[in-house]
């Protein structure tokens, strides 16, 4: 007798009837006995980065179309959530962003999933914390009783509230810079070094931000049959949460690239108030420089044709340029 195929992934499961977990963290080879002996229960699989022999083992037992499966191999799909004729295929990114280095960093775990109707299948393109999920599932066991509904609920909602959080986190670091940035002759390099990381931060943190609403409202949609009506409220909310991560991330990307544009500004008007001092000291000095010039008024001075006045001489250009750099420097001209 031939031995089943195993899968490479590493894997992790639940089986949910009435809202319980009554099966967790069984073989994948399980899987058809199981569903076959809870007809009305809910599968949750987990797939860690698989390969395509992987989900070409998954496929047959879902009826998943070769499209969405080669989808959820290649990574760096947009967010989005297509429809099948027996699933739906869904893509997610879970972000994480941190303000406190000397310039912000955000990070996202794209987790990719196929919709049926008595499973919920998961697939992570790379490591991460899947325990806040778990902890959604766990925290509602009365929603739970919706089945694949409610685990399409407990992922997005977390997911989601990640987003608003991170784009929270960009909001509230601009308003500790702004000051800084808006500083009488421009911001230090170190200040307008971060303003440029916000930006780069937002715009990385928007493409997986801004596809969230479309997802969800196709997801509410009547002809789906997939949000049931005592989960409806829940989605909506969820959808809200969406749409606000969106409206703070524009809103902060504007107020980004003003700051960026106020603080040019200001340099560019600290360089004008700048040359136009350098060339009226410019003026000054360079009129008695023609006039004894035009003269030729190079008289003798003191110590003149001796090693005494010409080391004299020598300390006192020296001296001059030292202070004068030193003057400068401090202004902030050089």
């Amino acid at each position: 007798m031939t031995e089943p195929q195993r899968l490479k992934c590493p894997t992790m499961s639940r089986l949910y009837e009435d809202g319980k977990v009554v099966a967790e963290n069984f073989a994948f080879e399980e899987i058809p006995q199981l569903l076959a002996k809870h007809r009305h229960a809910a599968l949750w699989l987990d797939l860690l980065d698989p390969d395509e022999l992987d989900l070409q083992l998954v496929a047959p037992i879902f009826g998943l179309h070769p499209l969405a499966v080669e989808d959820a191999v290649h990574d760096h799909q947009r967010p989005k959530l297509d429809r099948y004729r027996n699933h739906l295929f869904m893509n997610v990114y879970a972000v994480s962003v941190g303000t406190d280095g000397p310039t912000p960093v955000s990070d996202k775990q794209e987790i990719s999933s196929f919709i049926t109707e008595r499973a919920f299948i998961t697939v992570r393109k790379s490591a991460g914390d899947f325990g806040p999920v778990l902890r959604r599932w766990d925290d509602e066991p009365e929603l739970a009783k919706h089945g694949v509904s409610f685990l399409v609920y407990g992922l997005l909602d977390v997911v989601v509230d990640g987003q608003f959080a991170g784009a929270r986190a960009l909001d509230e670091a601009m308003d500790k810079t702004e000051d800084a940035m808006l500083e009488e002759g421009g911001a230090p390099r170190p200040v307008r070094m971060y303003g440029f990381g916000l930006r780069k931060a937002l715009v990385h943190l928007r493409r997986s931000v801004a596809p969230m609403p479309d997802v969800i409202s196709t997801l509410l949609r009547l002809e789906l049959d997939l949000v049931v009506d005592g989960l409806k409220p829940y989605f909506r909310d969820v959808d809200d949460h969406a749409r606000r991560a969106t409206e703070t991330l524009d809103q902060a990307r504007d107020r980004i690239n003003g700051l960026l544009d106020a603080d040019l500004n200001e340099q560019s008007n600290n360089l004008n108030v700048t040359t136009r001092k350098l060339a009226a000291w410019a003026a000054i000095i360079a009129v008695p420089t023609a006039v004894t010039g035009y003269f030729g008024q190079n008289v003798p001075y003191w110590g003149y044709e001796t090693t005494g006045g010409f080391l004299v001489s020598s300390i006192v250009i020296v001296v001059s340029g030292v202070l004068l750099y030193w003057y400068l420097k401090r202004r902030g001209w050089l």
